[in-house]
């Protein structure tokens, strides 16, 4: 019996596919061979010293800052070649003055009502201070000599600040103030960083001055209520208190007193880092 018209014409139409398909499957194999020799011959031809780009995101932690009982983590973002974002996010729990006995036996015992301050002070702080880095070296890439404007806000804030005064008795007497002071600063940042391995990056900024603003506000409330002239000595005390170029308020009642500053602050960053790039 012969094949009817319409079952050959499929046939065919399937012979014509699958020989497509062969042909196809020849053509892609030829092509990726012929890609995979291109990229060969441009990887032997490739110069031996051209640039090995290093991974763009870095953290870093500051090694000087743990001396005085801070502890700053920073993050950096590689943009290109020259510039580069960074975050840095700092904290000092609360704590005493840093180098305590140091400052006592500079302050000596000439002067007992500060040194009394001094051992009972306990402060915490914390800071936020974004950065844009411009690499000026060759390397680049988070390499090298860099430049960095930034910003850095911070806030200390203190429960043991304790202010004297005498009594009707003649007594000596403190209230106990606490209060947060907050600053607005900008400033430059000079340094250099360098690669001590594949991953591993060590980070020194030796010239960062930054100056602002700040305010404060501290409060402290007496065990029993003042007479007039236990007020006029706690006043007096507030007001001897010698903040330079800083507005003071000082307001003071039978409950006790409060003291607002308002004036120019600054600071300067130094640090040694040490972290990691991935």
């Amino acid at each position: 019996m012969g094949i009817k018209l319409p079952y050959l014409f499929v046939i065919l139409m399937l012979t014509t596919f699958s020989i497509h398909a062969q042909t196809n499957s020849s053509v892609t194999d030829t092509s990726i061979i012929i890609i995979n020799s291109a990229e060969s011959n441009r990887s032997k031809n490739r110069p031996a010293n051209e640039e090995q780009i290093p991974p763009f995101n870095l953290v870093k932690l500051n090694l000087t800052g743990i001396l005085l009982k801070n502890y700053s983590l920073q993050y950096e973002r590689v943009l290109n070649k020259k510039i580069s974002v960074a975050l840095q996010y700092r904290l000092m729990p609360e704590t005493g003055i840093p180098f305590k006995s140091t400052v006592l036996k500079a302050v000596g015992d000439d002067d007992p009502d500060t040194k009394k301050i001094i051992e009972d002070f306990r402060l915490s702080n914390y800071a936020i201070t974004p950065e844009v880095r411009f690499y000026l070296s060759r390397k680049g890439y988070g390499r090298g000599f860099y430049i960095a404007p930034f910003y850095r806000y911070a806030s200390f804030t203190s429960n043991d600040l304790n202010v004297f005064y005498t009594d009707d008795n003649n007594a000596d007497q403190s209230v106990k103030m606490s209060g947060r002071l907050t600053s607005n600063t900008g400033g430059i940042l000079i340094g250099v960083q360098n690669d001590l391995g594949k991953h591993l990056i060590l980070d020194i900024s030796f010239f960062g001055p930054h100056y602002g603003g700040g305010k404060g506000n501290f409060k402290g409330t007496t065990s029993q209520p003042l007479t007039p002239d236990e007020q006029d000595d706690l006043r007096e005390q507030l007001e001897d208190i010698d903040i330079p170029l800083t507005d003071k308020t000082v307001d003071v009642n039978a409950n006790g007193a409060s003291l607002k500053l308002d004036g120019p602050w600054g600071g300067y960053r130094f640090a040694i880092s040490l972290g990691v790039r991935f």
